[in-house]
This record gives structure tokens, sequence and C-alpha cells, in this order.
């Protein structure tokens, strides 16, 4: 299947603000890639990118003051399966995890494992270690967390988000996230797009997705704790620790975000010129 996928930021700025922004398609995707996601902006402006320490591709650019609009439009080729289920994948022991997991066992800014520790013993420590555990995190988080948009607060922690009981997508990622660390299973937070493909009416209004990914079974799989059901046509733009190091858009000075849109739909095979 194809899928037709994008954004447009409208903001507003006081004055001439640079921003960093994490936004492209991630490189594992890069052979799937029909028509590149390039982003533009009006005004026009110059554009620079770089790597970031986990390898996502992250945009900068200094926004003029006076309203800006960034934007793309690309097109994805994709398998059309729901994420994979395998149950018997295992987990590891902490020493014989690869290097590169172990930084996604540790607390970070919105996953409070020394608050949380405990509880995720007391809760999941005799649950079966493996697939069987990260599953019951999911069921767990799924069930406590009420999805309220309007509720989203951009500085909620897994601790708050436990106690409030509200929340978005980021919020189950965060708390499942370091219920999973809690348990020294290696958990990383992903953000990109996931579209209504597969799914029945109603249907939400359109949004950049999070959820989450894990280190078992000598690998890395996907887990969403707010859906908590194998979903078809996600597209990952960027993994981190958490929220706080793939943020869809870093400012660094006052501005008014004015409108958003994103779009993640499936395409016909003839797919005309994208706008």
């Amino acid at each position: 299947m194809q899928i037709r996928l994008g954004y447009e930021l409208n903001y507003d700025f006081p004055q001439s603000t640079p921003m960093i922004l994490a936004l492209s398609i991630h490189y594992s995707r890069a052979s799937d890639i029909i028509i590149p996601d390039y982003l533009t902006t009006e005004p026009s402006v110059p554009i620079g990118g770089y790597r970031d320490g986990f390898g996502n591709w992250c945009t900068r650019v200094v926004a003029p003051r006076g309203r800006f609009r960034i934007k793309t439009d690309g097109l994805i080729r994709d398998t059309g399966q729901p994420d994979r289920i395998v149950a018997d994948a295992r987990q590891h022991g902490v020493q014989d995890l690869p290097e590169e997991t172990l930084v996604f066992l540790l607390g970070s800014r919105y996953c409070e494992t020394d608050l949380l520790s405990p509880m995720a013993w007391d809760m999941f420590g005799q649950s079966d270690p493996g697939w069987a555990r990260v599953q019951a995190i999911c069921d767990y988080v799924h069930n406590l967390i009420a999805f309220d948009y309007q509720q989203a607060r951009a500085t909620r922690t897994a601790w708050q988000a436990l106690n409030e009981c509200t929340g978005v997508c980021r919020d189950y990622a965060h708390l499942a996230i370091t219920f999973c660390r809690c348990l020294n299973i290696p958990a990383r937070y992903c953000t990109g797009y996931l579209g209504d493909m597969g799914t029945p009416p109603p249907y939400g209004v359109g949004d950049f997705a999070a959820w989450f990914e894990v280190y078992i079974g000598g690998g890395w799989h996907t887990f969403d704790a707010r859906n908590n059901t194998p979903r078809i046509g996600r597209v990952l733009l960027a993994r981190g620790r958490d929220a706080s190091d793939v943020a869809i858009a870093t400012t660094f000075g006052p501005n008014t975000l004015e409108s958003f849109k994103v779009w993640t739909d499936e395409a016909s095979e003839s797919i005309g010129p994208v706008h």
C-alpha cells in the first residue's frame, strides 16, 4: 500500500527565532519513500540539517518575524501489515544487553524510574519476563489513562499521568516506558505518523502519534499502550529517551502556534502530484 502523509504548521513570531524540527521520515524507512517529504517554509528561509545523538534527522531554521508556515507532503510505501506480535520474545539479563540499549534503562525527563520502581515490581514483577510482561504493562496503562485531547499538557510526566489518570498518546507511552525500565527492559520513545487505516469510524482529528519500542528477544519491538492493538501504517519520525529528545518543534523564543494539520491517508497506486 501507499500512504500519503504530511503536515502544515502555522506560527506567529514576534521576533526572529531559531527553531529545531524533528519532522523528517526516519532513515530506517528511506527505501520506502516514493515522494520525499521535503520540508518547505513560507516565507522561504535557509534550511540546515544534522543527525542528533539518536540518529534522527533534525532540521534547523530561523523563523522570521511575523507569520511563518512549515509544510511537507510526501508519499511512502508500506507493507500494510499490522505491528508484529512475537509472543515468545524473552527478556534479557542486564549483563547480556547490547551497550547501545543501556541508555534506555535509565530515568529521563518524563520517565521517573526512581518514583515508580517499587510499584512496577509489585505489580509486574511476578509476570512472565518478556513479551507477556510488556503486554501486561500496556494493558494496565491502557485501562488506567483516559484519553482526553483537551487535557494535553507538555509538562506532564509519567508519575503525573499515573496519578491524574488522563492524557494523550505521549502520556501512555511515558508511563509504559517507565514501568519497562523499572523492570530492566530497555524502552525508547517513538514519534511519527499513525493514521486510522484499518480501524472503524469515527476518526479523530489528524495529529502526530507516540508509541514505544522495547528490546526483548534480541531486537526492538513496537508496543502502543494508547491503542493497545496492532495497527497498520506506522511511519516513524524519531526515537529517543522520551518526548524531550524528539520534540516535533523546539523554538528558542516566544511564539504562537496558530494552527496545525497532519494527514496520514492511504493513497491509490496512481497518486497524482503532491500539493
